[in-house]
């Protein structure tokens, strides 16, 4: 029996996917919410197979929850299934140690068989999203540049960036403009819609 956990924060997809995986015989859903806090100290709880998660949550994202579940239940291998599909999210959650990246638009039959082989050990990737992040190009921004337009795209301004990374006002401004020149992007707010729209953030 593959023993999974659901994170989906729209309340009819959530229950639709459970319900689809309740007619398996072979599977069975042993939590589900819509809070990517819940994640981590349910999945300690209960020591499921798969965590089957959502990349948009709220509290957590489901792809910084899949590097936790990776370190503190390693047992517990990690599926993202998102309309998000773009080869920056794809790499991003290679790097979380994510086993499976399906899309939501994937039939119910795709879904399960992509279940059973990820608690299997192997991995399933949606084959489209795999040639794209192939033919995307490399991502330009620094990890220091990355991590400053994250801060941003959460409304922080320059000042409360700088106060949590240990830099100077000065420094987080040079971070930006430079991510808002390499993305070719108009200002600020620009650079965190291509970032975002190309799964960088």
């Amino acid at each position: 029996m593959v023993r999974v956990l659901i994170a989906e924060d729209m309340h009819m997809l959530r229950k639709a996917l459970v319900a689809l995986l309740e007619f398996e015989p072979d599977i069975e859903v042993v939590a589900e919410f819509s809070n990517g806090a819940d994640i981590l100290p349910r999945a300690r709880e209960l020591r499921p197979d798969v965590a089957v998660l959502d990349i948009d949550l709220p509290g957590t994202d489901g792809l910084t929850a899949a590097a936790e579940l990776s370190t503190a239940v390693p047992e517990c291998r990690t599926m993202m299934l998102t309309s998000l599909g773009r080869p920056g999210n794809l790499r991003r959650a290679l790097a979380a140690h994510v086993s499976g990246f399906l899309l939501k638009d994937s039939s119910p039959d795709k879904l399960s068989d992509a279940i059973r082989a990820v608690a299997r050990g192997e991995r399933v990737i949606d084959p489209q999203l795999a040639l794209a992040a192939l033919d995307d190009g490399p991502q330009p921004l620094t990890p220091r540049e990355l991590e400053v337009l994250r801060f941003a795209a959460k409304g922080e301004e320059s000042a409360q960036i700088a106060a949590k990374l240990f830099l100077s006002v000065g420094t987080v401004r040079n971070y930006l403009t430079s991510a808002v020149t390499k993305l070719d992007a108009r200002n600020r707010v620009d650079a965190i819609r291509i970032a975002r729209e190309a799964g960088w953030l």
